[in-house]
């Protein structure tokens, strides 16, 4: 499990986690309390404003339809977030902050 660096809420939050983790893979937490603490202690995905998701997909030189493509979205999806009248969440949101981070290249 500790395989990606992580972004935790706070140090302690860490510190706590990475304890959890150890408990987890020596078998004496489960799999779900483990997700709990997943839950509890890392910091959630930031929203992202429409100029930034325009921003991102400049920045890796392609279409709407491209970003649409790989992040299995529609194109009209992608053209209302990057409009602001819709805001991109869950799988989609993390797929997106994980294209800033890492580059579109990431999700081939």
């Amino acid at each position: 499990m500790k395989t990606a660096k992580r972004k935790y809420k706070s140090p302690v939050f860490a510190s706590i986690h990475e304890t959890m983790e150890d408990l987890y893979e020596a078998g004496v937490l489960g799999k779900k309390t483990m997700r709990e603490f997943d839950r509890d202690c890392l910091a959630p995905v930031e929203p992202m404003r429409p100029e930034a998701i325009k921003a991102l997909r400049l920045r890796e030189h392609v279409s709407q339809a491209v970003l649409a493509r790989h992040l299995n979205v529609t194109v009209g999806l992608v053209s209302q977030w990057e409009r602001g009248e819709k805001k991109p969440s869950g799988p989609a949101l993390k797929l997106l902050y994980l294209v800033r981070k890492h580059g579109l290249e990431s999700l081939v």
